[in-house]
């Protein structure tokens, strides 16, 4: 496996800024970061999976191809051999989030020896931020201006209709 490329997954239904910083602390450490947008059809999204693929390429359209962003589904660690990473890439918001994060990199390690783990703990001012919160604030028209870029913001104008 590839250490210089990380895998990212989550479903960022939308994209946070949360999201956003934590790809580009781990671009100080990854050659390149593979967003893995889970694609589960069971789960109601406000974003379909291709608007979640299409924020996340213009978000990070300036990299020079170091951000990509792709779907998937099943299990992570597969998706992970398939792209040639070596790492995936987790962030942690709360001491709450450990415990789950901790137990799926167990999971994940018992499935594939060769891919570890790698935690990245949220910058204080987004420490809050989740993509339920800001779905929650958007919907009732608020500001969340300070949880996601403007290219999120403007998607979730469109799709509030304000």
């Amino acid at each position: 496996m590839n250490t210089a490329v990380a895998v990212f997954p989550g479903s960022f239904d939308p994209l946070t800024a949360g999201h956003v910083d934590i790809v580009e602390r781990a671009l100080r450490i990854f050659e390149r970061v593979i967003v893995a947008v889970l694609n589960n059809p069971e789960k109601t999204t406000l974003f379909t999976v291709d608007e979640r693929l299409d924020l996340i390429e213009q978000q990070f359209r300036d990299y020079k191809g170091r951000v990509t962003a792709q779907s998937f589904s099943g299990l992570l660690v597969e998706f992970a051999k398939r792209v040639q990473a070596g790492v995936i890439l987790r962030g942690l918001r709360a001491i709450s989030d450990y415990d789950y994060e901790a137990q799926m990199a167990l999971v994940n390690k018992n499935l594939c020896e060769d891919i570890e783990t790698l935690f990245l703990t949220a910058r204080e001012q987004n420490s809050y931020v989740s993509s339920s919160v800001v779905k929650q604030v958007a919907k009732l028209k608020g500001d969340v201006s300070s949880m996601v870029t403007p290219v999120v913001e403007a998607a979730l104008k469109r799709k509030f209709k304000y």
